[in-house]
């Protein structure tokens, strides 16, 4: 693969169709609970991107090197190890609004830009839904193409 192809583009597979084939009863039911907050939050029907990322909408990014791409706006990967939400950033600096969510939201993990949740009975859905919206905001905000 050349260095600017990039691997998680958009795809036809189908969302439910993805869900359904999910190897564990509680991952496909949280699976359709984030999507169910995902559509909520964003007005947006999901679209695969790459293998297993449930991805809302879509933005264009630029790197100062000049390279572009595409990625979703917001989404999820129902993984066996935990459930991963991509463009998280707001939980992980912590600041404004998400500075009061965060505390309340549950177990949870997170990393650079993504929040790891392994069972959704650990968090809050109600906290984790304004965690999304304040993400989803934030990536508007930034990319608003």
């Amino acid at each position: 693969m050349a260095k600017a192809d990039l691997k998680t583009k958009a795809s036809e597979v189908a969302v439910a169709d993805y869900i359904a084939a999910l190897p564990d009863a509680r991952q496909r039911e949280e699976a359709g609970v984030i999507d169910a907050i995902y559509r909520r939050v964003t007005g947006f029907e999901p679209q695969m991107w790459g293998a297993s990322i449930i991805g809302y909408g879509s933005y264009t990014y630029k790197y100062e090197s000049g390279r572009v791409g595409t990625m979703c706006r917001g989404g999820f990967s129902p993984r066996k190890a935990a459930h991963t939400l991509y463009a998280m950033q707001i939980v992980s600096l912590c600041t404004g609004r998400a500075a009061e969510l965060v505390p309340k939201l549950g177990k949870h993990t997170t990393g650079k830009g993504c929040l790891y949740i392994k069972k959704l009975a650990d968090v809050d859905l109600a906290v984790l839904e304004a965690l999304i919206a304040l993400s989803w905001e934030r990536m508007n905000t930034a990319y608003p193409d």
